[in-house]
């Protein structure tokens, strides 16, 4: 592959100058089984209530319901394959605040929902932009499962340019 590929490829990705706050995107629906949530748990937090629907019913969730862990993953995955894998992400310094709002259920429709909050160039490091997201993850009904507030860090087109060239 060519410099000049490099180039365009690396032009064509969407960079931190591309995001601007009030700015919204969206992806999904991604229907999350049963046994996806079964499996999750048996791997990652086997808690009854993740497990089994009769533990999921005398737990405060009242039923069988999605770790807040799985649809922590779910959510990156979504923003992963809808945004992050054509952009010029380079991580996150954190997250600044989650929120499990109500049950993932098992046959949910999820839809992430992501809200830019704000934009503004690293300090520390030139060619470097970070912006502030506010997440939301729904369900079919409209039920608000999940928010997360989290940054992210993204190249910017004059670093990504000269870096190529």
């Amino acid at each position: 592959m060519s410099e000049h590929t490099l180039s365009k490829r690396s032009l064509s990705k969407r960079s931190f100058e591309d995001f601007h706050p009030g700015m919204e995107m969206s992806f999904g629906p991604r229907l999350v089984t049963r046994d996806e949530i079964v499996a999750f748990a048996a791997e990652f937090d086997p808690q009854p209530m993740h497990m089994d629907e009769d533990a999921g019913r005398r737990s405060m969730l009242r039923g069988l319901a999605g770790s807040g862990w799985h649809t922590c993953c779910l959510l990156m995955r979504m923003v992963f394959d809808g945004l992050l894998v054509q952009s010029s992400a380079m991580g996150s310094p954190g997250v600044d605040e989650i929120d499990w709002r109500a049950p993932l259920r098992p046959d949910s429709s999820i839809t992430v929902r992501m809200r830019v909050m704000e934009t503004r160039a690293s300090r520390s490091r030139p060619g470097v932009g970070l912006v502030k997201f506010h997440f939301d993850v729904v369900d079919q009904t409209g039920t608000q499962i999940m928010t997360m507030i989290a940054t992210l860090m993204f190249g910017m087109r004059v670093a990504l340019g000269s870096a190529a060239s």
